[in-house]
């Protein structure tokens, strides 16, 4: 499993947490270290079951300085991809990717659900 994540968010010191404290193993990738790719981007977001723009990191300061919340709605899927792509603090973070599952954000609900069954 790997968890993308950026280490000074609370969020994502939350979820870290979270997973350490129930024994559930991952690997740690730094968000804006190593941005995720447009590729690994669409093949996550299938996987996910939610829509794109769920993957935008909406209250980080280059999305608003950015205005994308206007931008994106003339913008295609590919665009979107590319753009994300194109800055790791452009996108929501923690992400959780399993083999067969994709959880955005941080909610304990959801992740009692997928990685404790």
């Amino acid at each position: 499993m790997l968890v993308l994540c950026y280490p000074k968010c609370s969020t994502c010191k939350k979820a870290l947490k979270w997973l350490d404290e129930h024994g559930v193993a991952y690997d740690n990738r730094h968000i804006a270290q190593e941005n995720p790719s447009a590729e690994e981007l669409k093949e996550w977001h299938k996987k996910s079951g939610l829509p794109l723009k769920k993957f935008f990191n909406t209250s980080g300061m280059i999305y608003r300085e950015n205005n994308i919340k206007d931008k994106l709605p003339n913008m295609t899927e590919e665009e979107q991809y590319e753009l994300l792509a194109s800055n790791g603090m452009l996108v929501k973070r923690p992400m959780v990717i399993g083999d067969d599952f994709v959880l955005v954000g941080f909610k304990e609900k959801d992740y009692e659900e997928k990685l404790l069954g």
